[in-house]
């Protein structure tokens, strides 16, 4: 296989993403790899540990040929939307053979036939999906048991209820629906992707955030790859108030323009503002079993940024740009990226200035996002470079 791509956040980058990296390598035999990365906001609506480009730099050392950025507003949303936008960005390189991913569970045919069950559109499926919906349950699984009603006990509910697999099959559904010719290698990973408890060797990025939240560093030691080790530093508490801040500063009518924040989600997220000023006991107030604290802090982080769901389905449906966030010295992959790509290629400032319409508002965000990460850090990170590592 030539390129291989992986969609990925290294928040940050530990011996269980090397091993993924490894295998593609190794394994799969992939001359190339490329990383698409979520920049300096994460999935779970929080600041990266580290910048986008110390992970890019970091990623290369580790084995990737290029990384690209996630656009922020995919990055900081849902897992399908999420999905849909790491999957859009690699169908743009216009040279992927075939994307892989880490799973809990499942084989190729077992992601690849839960999936195209998923992606069905018949009249059927809407009608048994609307029913299931009405008793107010999750989308993702009133999705699954209209499955099951369609088709019985074929499938493993497993693929709809583990973090990495939940991402694996909406990557899926993403490539059945927009590059069915590209190709799908799970990779069968180590550990609970949640999992609190810090291991030596190979553990969760939650428990190494949670480590560095506490000011133990030492203990990541072997945890991390040393160039990383030596890199980790505080987590960017600075954000906490401003993020607060602009919750308290906007309407319920704004807050509910935000992707996920249905069924008058925004006055109770508006109503508990005015007594919890700590982020983390804020979220934990607002959470609920049909909210979860994940769910409420990428509300918040949309808000924050501005991000508001129609924009998101815009940008889904526009052509945008690939951001050059690191690539190998001395590697072909740079220029062969410029050649076969459907959409311009951001490496400098002067690139960015050719955009228009979505992808410039969409970039602005991302944009945004540096600046705002450059405040909470007190750094000087320009948005416009491009690393040679």
């Amino acid at each position: 296989m030539k390129f291989c791509a992986t969609i990925a956040e290294y928040n940050p980058l530990h011996n269980g993403h090397l091993k993924h990296i490894e295998y593609i390598k190794n394994e799969l035999k992939a001359e190339n790899l490329v990383v698409v990365m979520s920049g300096n906001f994460t999935q779970r609506g929080e600041p990266a540990v580290l910048n986008k480009f110390k992970r890019a730099r970091q990623a290369i050392i580790a084995g990737a040929d290029a990384v690209i950025e996630l656009p922020t507003v995919f990055a900081t949303a849902n897992a399908e939307l999420f999905a849909s936008g790491g999957i859009k960005t690699v169908n743009s390189l216009g040279l992927t053979d075939g994307i892989c991913f880490g799973a809990e569970s499942g084989n190729k045919s077992d992601f690849i036939s839960l999936a195209s069950a998923l992606n069905s559109e018949t009249k059927d499926f809407k009608k048994v999906l609307k029913d299931y919906l009405s008793g107010g349950i999750s989308l993702a699984k009133a999705k699954f048991l209209t499955v099951q009603s369609l088709y019985g006990d074929m499938f493993d509910e497993s693929l709809m209820n583990s973090p990495n697999n939940i991402l694996g099959l909406e990557y899926t559904k993403a490539i059945l629906k927009t590059n069915p010719d590209m190709d799908i290698f799970p990779m069968l990973r180590e550990g609970d992707h949640n999992d609190l408890t810090l291991k030596k060797g190979i553990t969760s990025a939650t428990s190494i955030r949670k480590a560095i939240k506490e000011g133990k560093f030492r203990k990541t030691k072997k945890c991390v790859p040393p160039y990383v080790y030596r890199e980790l530093e505080d987590y960017p508490f600075e954000a906490d108030k401003i993020t607060m801040a602009k919750i308290i500063t906007s309407s319920a009518e704004e807050l509910a323009k935000i992707s996920d924040c249905t069924e008058g989600l925004e006055n109770r997220i508006k109503a508990l503002a005015k007594d919890n000023f700590n982020i983390d006991k804020y979220v934990e107030k607002v959470a609920t079993k049909r909210y979860p604290a994940t769910r409420i802090r990428r509300i918040l982080t949309a808000n924050l940024l501005g991000i508001e769901e129609s924009f998101i389905f815009d940008a889904l449906s526009s052509p945008l740009y690939i951001k050059v966030l690191a690539v190998k010295k001395d590697s072909d992959v740079l220029p062969l990226i410029c050649e076969k790509a459907t959409v311009p290629v951001l490496t400098r400032k002067s690139d960015a200035d050719k955009l228009k319409k979505t992808a410039l508002a969409c970039f602005n965000k991302d944009v945004l996002a540096n600046d705002l990460y450059n405040l909470f850090k007190n750094e000087r990170e320009n948005e416009h470079k491009t690393l040679f590592v």
